[in-house]
């Protein structure tokens, strides 16, 4: 039940472009008992058809620019690998907690923008 609730709650986060993984990951280590490379795992396979479906949205919407995306794929696939090699030789418990720390700082960065951006 409880991992049905996680997808649950994290496709809703999706759906608003908010990312669901802050949902999902931290559902599936803490209530599932994964560890945090397979929970990351999890959450790259599910992050899928929303991708797929939000670049078919773009096209259809013409709101993409192919010559960016080009240059953005020519960084991204290298450092994306880079990334997964890293996160597979990293200790669990390391991994985690630099998880826990990305969380941190884009919680307080949002937080900070919401105060500092009132209209």
């Amino acid at each position: 039940m409880i991992a049905i609730l996680a997808g649950f709650f994290s496709g809703i986060i999706s759906g608003m472009g908010i990312g669901g993984g802050m949902i999902l990951i931290p559902t599936l280590v803490f209530f599932l008992f994964l560890n945090q490379q397979t929970a990351q795992a999890i959450n790259l396979w599910y992050f899928l058809p929303t991708a797929i479906i939000a670049i078919c949205v773009h096209i259809k919407n013409k709101q993409i620019e192919v010559k960016k995306c080009l240059y953005l794929i020519l960084g991204g696939v290298p450092a994306a690998l880079l990334g997964a090699y890293l996160a597979l030789r990293l200790d669990a418990v390391l991994l985690g907690k630099m998880f826990g720390a990305f969380l941190a700082f884009f919680g307080a960065k949002e937080i900070f923008d919401g105060f500092t951006n009132r209209k």
